[in-house]
């Protein structure tokens, strides 16, 4: 088992792969250097050889794929998970190291949103995406995560055994955060400088569609997670418009002793049924999601065991 392990997913970096491996092997002489190259052309795997990486290959394209290979490859007392993009400072590792060995964090999030990000980054729709997708977490899942799309943070080794990647692609932060959220994960922040790629460098997200794609994952997250919040809006949306529009039915009746819209009354009953089908469907969701909890917490004493074991 390695101490530390700095993960390094790659795909086409050749400009900046040596900087950001001298740059931690400078700062973390103790860790091992892993890069996971996603099917590059541009000869990064080779480059980051010499600069004394250990080189491995993910061929499933997708950052999502590249870690979920990465956390069932590697064991270590603690991960770093960084870009190949030089825009994370290396210099900020050593705290996060600290925050998991020491002070025992399952999870370190590099925060780019308190400090240069946004005087950083050329493009406004990703500020604004990771301004929306941070308030949209936080008020779904009741937490602080201070940067929830960062893709600069630190592991505990609890953390990375019990982690279940769904995700194929850049939707792999959100999905870490919400995680880390329900199963009530020790999660720490530490600012960072953010520094926006160098030239040549070209961002592999789009904004468009990765966008869309994290927001569905929120959706889809939420509903697993929080599935009596989720069903209990549906059921109180459709309560509300059943009852909104048997309103005028009932005040009719009410003047004329008959009912001048069935059709609007069928629909009002079948709108109820709906509401009160949703909100049991949540009900029973939500005892499965307790039990899976409960289940989830048992399985890190496994964990522990086996870490044990290595060490």
């Amino acid at each position: 088992m390695d101490k530390i392990a700095v993960l390094i997913p790659c795909y086409n970096e050749c400009k900046t792969v040596e900087k950001v491996v001298t740059d931690f092997r400078r700062v973390l002489p103790e860790a091992t250097i892993y890069v996971y190259d996603n099917n590059s052309t541009d000869g990064t795997d080779e480059i980051a050889r010499r600069a004394g990486a250990v080189v491995r290959y993910e061929y499933q394209q997708g950052k999502g794929n590249v870690i979920r290979r990465m956390f069932r490859d590697i064991d270590a007392e603690c991960y770093i998970m960084t870009d190949g993009d030089d825009t994370y400072p290396a210099e900020a590792a050593p705290e996060m190291v600290e925050k998991v060995l020491e002070r025992h964090a399952d999870m370190v999030v590099g925060d780019r949103l308190s400090s240069t990000y946004f005087s950083e980054n050329k493009r406004p729709f990703h500020n604004f995406g990771n301004s929306l997708v941070r308030r949209t977490i936080n008020a779904f899942f009741d937490t602080e995560i201070k940067d929830i799309m960062t893709g600069y943070r630190a592991f505990s080794y609890q953390f990375v055994k019990s982690f279940p990647v769904l995700s194929k692609g850049f939707e792999i932060e959100t999905e870490m955060s919400i995680h880390a959220a329900d199963k009530n994960m020790f999660v720490e922040n530490v600012v960072i400088d953010y520094r926006d790629r160098p030239e040549g460098s070209v961002s592999k997200l789009n904004t468009y569609s990765d966008g869309m794609k994290v927001l569905m994952t929120i959706g889809t997250l939420y509903r697993t997670y929080r599935p009596l919040r989720y069903f209990g809006i549906i059921a109180a949306i459709l309560a509300i418009l059943s009852v909104i529009f048997l309103i005028p039915v009932l005040v009719s009746y009410h003047r004329t002793g008959l009912v001048n819209h069935f059709p609007t009354l069928i629909v009002c009953g079948f709108s109820m049924l709906a509401a009160i089908q949703s909100l049991f469907t949540g009900l029973m969701l939500h005892t499965i999601a307790k039990k899976n909890r409960q289940d989830f917490e048992i399985r890190l004493y496994e964990i522990a065991e086996r870490r044990e074991k290595l060490s």
